[in-house]
């Protein structure tokens, strides 16, 4: 990856310029790999779901607003995700749904959010079409998790997370199969599964906006 962005600003350019614009959400799910087709329903029982990607900087670089969900929740308990969940009807759009869920989870104000694109959707092994939207929190945002559905919130550099060499494959038991698994592990976390793979998505799109950018005349 080119050299890293000096400023949050020049950071959010770079992240933008990678991703697909506000105003045109993507539709079309990113490939799911062979050996986990089976776990993924047919595309006409997804449901509509989104996530917020939370970018904030504290003066000690970019981070990346995760959280730990409580092990009581019927999808993914236990597991790291993104604040969000599944679509209302009463929800404008999926950007919606995303900062909607991520005021509900985590307490953060629609003022300290700044949207600034999408990354490919996801289809997961819980029947959801997710699609996550990257967005630039403010400093000023304090995380209270609600403790129905949030059991930690916590940080993680961005460019831990956009580095190669930071993410594994692995394989996981999953639906009585040995089956492979991106994973990243940071600060006693385990970040893997869905999550980890739109953080992957996030990491080749950069990647390939930046490439782009190089052999541009």
């Amino acid at each position: 990856m080119s050299e890293w962005p000096r400023s949050p600003c020049d950071l959010d350019a770079w992240v933008a310029a990678a991703l697909h614009p506000l105003a045109q959400p993507p539709q079309k799910p990113l490939p799911v790999p062979a050996e986990l087709l089976d776990l993924i329903p047919p595309a006409s029982r997804l449901r509509r779901a989104a996530v917020l990607v939370g970018l904030v900087d504290r003066g000690q670089g970019t981070q990346v607003i995760l959280t730990r969900r409580t092990e009581g929740l019927s999808n993914h308990p236990g597991q790291v995700a993104f604040p969000g969940g599944r679509f209302d009807p009463a929800d404008a759009s999926l950007l919606d749904t995303a900062l909607r869920e991520a005021k509900e989870e985590i307490a953060l104000a629609r003022q300290h959010v700044r949207p600034l694109g999408y990354i490919d959707p996801l289809p997961t092994f819980t029947g959801f079409l997710v699609l996550p939207v990257v967005a630039r929190v403010a400093a000023a945002h304090v995380s209270m998790p609600d403790p129905q559905e949030v059991a930690e919130v916590f940080e993680v550099p961005l460019r831990f997370l956009m580095d190669p060499s930071s993410v594994a494959i692995e394989r996981s038991q999953l639906a009585g199969r040995s089956r492979p698994t991106w994973s990243f592990e940071f600060g006693g976390q385990r970040i893997w599964g869905a999550t980890a793979a739109m953080l992957v998505n996030l990491r080749e799109r950069l990647s390939e906006s930046t490439a782009i950018h190089h052999r541009a005349p």
